[in-house]
């Protein structure tokens, strides 16, 4: 007997797996499919939810929809690019919003409708968006259920279709009533809880002992806790003398990482493991390269060629042996994994050399159905300690994504751009009332606008963006900034009102008397230590301090910004995050911060420092 479910239709969205997820937490089982699936594959199907997307519904390719899914006496919840669908369904009008949402908003419900999703739930809600267009005329017997003050019809209900949308993401955890809206959502579907984290553990062992049949499995082992999962779980379904870690210092670690990877895994048990030293091919594989997805797809690349000497060395017959990876959910998705979404980026787990070994069958992977938090509790279970599965994710190319790199030259094409960008932030800072409104109840003086000469990789509307960083420069000491609080409103308008723009940083430090200018620079060992001594005093602050628990992860980035080629500007990123898909950058204690300031000020080649104010979207986690 198959299991009663709700499935989840892709549109592309990188939230649409998130929405599966968020179900199977609350006990209740989910699946993917297509939104093209025939109705045959609905049996047993309590309810439907269509995910959001990155098209508009009239970009002239768009995702493939069977219409007759809306013929089905099923519960229907539409979310975002999902709203847009179900209210066209039955005569609805979707056009471009006067104004895009990317974050933060204000729901409130209309006291004189009754909706089942919002059972318990106050009337005014924090939610999160992430559009450009909008519902302008609602479907044949919609009501009004929820605005915002952008969105006249945030929330949408006909009880007699069965039908529901919103234009908010539900899923993600900066919608802090979005759990209670699935589960009130999957009880109005007559859904019984039947999904556990113990079925997930056991029915990963039984995959992987499927998969690998009678093979060996030979793992890139980071140290981070992806692959320090994936590893306990081949331990246990297959026995430490069929599997291998491979654990490859590429040069571009933290500061004693490798160090203190391999003594944390002797002292767990793990000794089926071995140590490769590369750092020489992958600085030569990435020598002068300025373009970040060459670089990321050279560094994967290198992984597989390194792979490769290693089991050439070793004498391991090939076709005995599977390459298993730390793979999860969201590096599919934003590496473009799914068959409607876009890339964001080109993750390292899935270039060309990777993909040939998929095809040939000889790549297994774990857990790339999961996400991070599941992944924790994956390895809590397994009796894996903190140390092993709570650090900060350490992504396989490490650093290198870290390091910024350019020419230090310009193309006319770029300077119009920093121009464009440039003067909208300056305009806004100066001239508009909301953006002065908004400093003004910080209690603070206006800053001084600019912008930093280097592009970084942002996520708006589920579309990649590269654009220049806002910068502010408040006047006075750390102590005299607006609350955290104050800024981030202060960056979500910004990266809300300006195309060009979708970062936000606040100027920490800045060497009195240099002039900055784009450098040339490039990732090599000098810019690499840098950055390790760098992150380094960060992270041992973070921890003295308790806060390296509550950060999700800390990134210290490196810019080519600087009064030399051998100097640098460093950007703090920290960001708090429970899903990976959306995230809160950090509001340090300040006191903190001033001694981070304090130590990293003293460092002689760091010219500058900059704190990035920016959630994610419309900002990713790295710059790169």
């Amino acid at each position: 007997m198959s299991r009663e479910k709700i499935v989840v239709l892709d549109f592309g969205s990188q939230y649409a797996h998130l929405i599966a997820k968020r179900f199977r937490m609350l006990g209740f089982y989910s699946e993917i499919a297509l939104p093209s699936a025939p109705l045959s594959d609905f049996e047993n199907v309590r309810g439907i939810v269509f995910s959001g997307g990155p098209s508009s519904v009239y970009d002239e390719k768009i995702p493939e929809f069977n219409q007759d899914i809306l013929s089905l006496n099923i519960p229907i919840l539409g979310l975002c690019y999902g709203h847009y669908i179900v209210n066209l369904g039955y005569n609805g009008k979707v056009e471009k919003a006067p104004v895009g949402e990317f974050g933060f908003a204000e729901l409130k419900l209309n006291p004189q409708v009754t909706c089942p999703l919002f059972a318990g739930i106050s009337p005014v809600q924090q939610v999160w968006m992430s559009h450009q267009d909008a519902v302008t005329v609602p479907g044949d017997g919609f009501e009004t259920v929820g605005s915002t003050a952008d969105c006249p019809y945030a929330a949408l209900q006909n009880l007699d279709k069965k039908r529901f949308s919103l234009q908010f993401h539900c899923e993600v955890k900066d919608t802090p009533c979005g759990n209670t809206i699935f589960r009130n959502f999957a009880e109005y579907c007559g859904m019984k809880q039947n999904w556990d984290q113990n079925t997930v553990l056991q029915l990963i062992l039984e995959s992987i002992k499927k998969d690998a049949a009678d093979k060996n499995v030979l793992l890139f082992l980071s140290g981070g806790v992806d692959s320090t999962v994936a590893f306990a779980l081949l331990n246990q379904a297959l026995g430490q003398d069929r599997v291998l870690g491979l654990h490859i210092d590429n040069g571009f670690m933290r500061k004693n990482e490798s160090s203190t990877i391999v003594t944390r895994y002797r002292e767990f048990g793990f000794h089926n493991f071995i140590v490769e030293d590369a750092s020489n091919s992958f600085l030569k594989a990435v020598y002068h390269e300025t373009d970040p997805q060459k670089k990321r797809k050279a560094v994967g690349e290198n992984f597989i060629a390194v792979r490769n000497a290693v089991v050439s060395r070793m004498n391991l017959d090939e076709n005995a042996w599977l390459l298993a990876q730390g793979t999860l959910y969201p590096d599919i998705i934003e590496s473009g994994g799914s068959k409607n979404a876009h890339t964001i980026k080109t993750h390292h787990n899935r270039v060309e050399g990777i993909q040939t070994l998929i095809e040939r069958g000889l790549i297994i992977e774990p857990l790339k159905d999961l996400y991070k938090d599941e992944v924790r509790l994956i390895g809590k279970k397994l009796g894996l300690s903190d140390d092993l599965i709570m650090r900060h994710p350490f992504p396989g190319p490490g650093l290198s994504i870290n390091v910024l790199c350019s020419t230090g030259k310009t193309t006319p094409a770029d300077e119009q751009e920093m121009k464009a960008a440039e003067t909208a932030v300056t305009t806004l800072v100066q001239q508009d009332d909301t953006f002065r409104s908004l400093i003004s109840a910080g209690g603070t003086a206006l800053p001084e606008p600019g912008i930093l000469p280097v592009k970084s990789v942002g996520v708006q509307g589920d579309f990649r963006t590269y654009r220049y960083p806002a910068v502010l420069t408040f006047p006075g000491s750390l102590n005299d900034l607006p609350g955290w609080d104050t800024l981030e409103k202060c960056s979500s308008y910004i990266t809300n009102t300006i195309k060009d723009v979708n970062r936000t940083v606040i100027c920490l430090f800045r060497k009195p008397d240099t002039k900055l200018t784009l450098q040339e620079g490039y990732c090599d060992r000098s810019r690499l230590d840098q950055t390790r001594e760098a992150d380094a005093v960060v992270l041992a602050e973070l921890k003295r301090n308790d806060w390296y628990r509550i950060i999700f992860q800390h990134l210290t980035i490196n810019l080519p910004y600087a009064s030399a080629p051998d100097h640098c500007s460093i950007v703090l990123r920290p960001v708090v995050s429970e899903d990976v898909m959306t995230a809160r950058f950090a509001h340090l204690d300040i006191q903190l911060l001033q001694r981070i300031v304090q130590q990293l000020c003293c460092f002689p080649f760091i010219d500058a420092l900059y704190y990035d104010i920016t959630n994610k979207p419309p900002a990713t986690f790295g710059w790169e």
